[in-house]
Formats: C-alpha cells, structure tokens, sequence
C-alpha cells in the first residue's frame, strides 16, 4: 500500500516538474489557430443545404453556423459573406438514425446511434494545394432510457456539430 502511494506521489511530482519546465521554457503549445496559410485573412461559408434522405428542420442552419462560430473562434480570420480568402461550402449528405446495439434478450434497440455526413469542399485562394472536396461522418449514441428520440436529437446534433466542425476546421488549417 505504502509503495502504491510512493508511486503515485513520484508521478505527480514527475508530471508537476514537466509542466513547469514546459512552462518555463517559453513554449506555447496549443491548437488555436492552427496553420492559417500566410495572406489568409478572411473566410466565407455558404449555407449547407441538407440533401439528405431524412431531413431534419434545422439541421442546414446550425451547421452552418456551427461551422462559422468555430472558425470564428479559432482563428483570427474576418468572417466575409463572399469571396474569402477560404471558402467552405458544401451540402449535408446523410442523417440517419439506427440500432446501434441490442437489448438482451429482446429485438429492443438498447442504444441508438444517430449520424451525420457532410460533404466539404474547402477552397483556399491563397494556398491552392490545400484545397479539398471530401465528405465528413460523425456519430453518437444514445439510449431510448434518456428519452425519446425527438427530445434527444437537438442535444445530439449539437454534439455531433462541434466534432464535424472540429474535423473540417483541423483538416482545413491544421493539415490532419
């Protein structure tokens, strides 16, 4: 027992040292920002229509400025409504909503999975070799015990907002 906290207190006092000797080495880690090209000072977003099969009410306007508010956010760039010097415009592809596993001994759904597809095409007028077309998928799972699927869905996109927004916003200036 006497051993398991000695370990325990050497790797707080390790993890502790290695922060400070970060800290004051006048190192700044961090993923804000990203890698904005050079020139890069301004942004647009076109609205994402959904085309998907199954449509939500809502779904085209909170990703759209779900995206905005990230980029907003996590860069220095000037939102612009045409013409920036990045351009993100595309279309909501696929929602769905499944069985993602089953209750034992039952063809009860036990967890559901809701997924989004966003199909990107990010333009960039001042590094053109970063410039892509490509679709993103994200996904959660929820129980029916939380509610039905209605009162849970707004909750959920919101969610699976930020990890799309948080995908596009890396590939497009963090290059992952």
């Amino acid at each position: 027992m006497a051993s398991k906290i000695m370990a325990m207190r050497n790797r707080y006092v390790l993890l502790l040292f290695s922060a400070l000797l970060i800290q004051g080495c006048g190192v700044k880690y961090g993923f804000t920002g990203g890698s904005i090209p050079e020139g890069t000072t301004t942004y647009t977003v076109e609205f994402f229509e959904n085309t998907a099969p199954i449509v939500y009410p809502t779904l085209s306007q909170t990703f759209t400025e779900a995206l905005k508010e990230r980029i907003r956010s996590q860069s220095s760039l000037s939102q612009v409504t045409t013409d920036g010097d990045a351009i993100f415009e595309g279309r909501i592809t696929g929602y769905s909503i499944a069985p993602a596993a089953v209750e034992a001994g039952t063809d009860r759904a036990a967890l559901n999975r809701l997924s989004i597809t966003v199909n990107v095409k990010y333009t960039n007028n001042k590094k053109p070799e970063d410039n892509f077309e490509q679709p993103f998928t994200r996904f959660k799972d929820f129980s029916s015990a939380g509610g039905s699927i209605p009162a849970q869905e707004e909750s959920l996109i919101r969610d699976i907002n930020v990890m799309l927004t948080e995908d596009i916003f890396n590939k497009a200036f963090a290059n992952w």
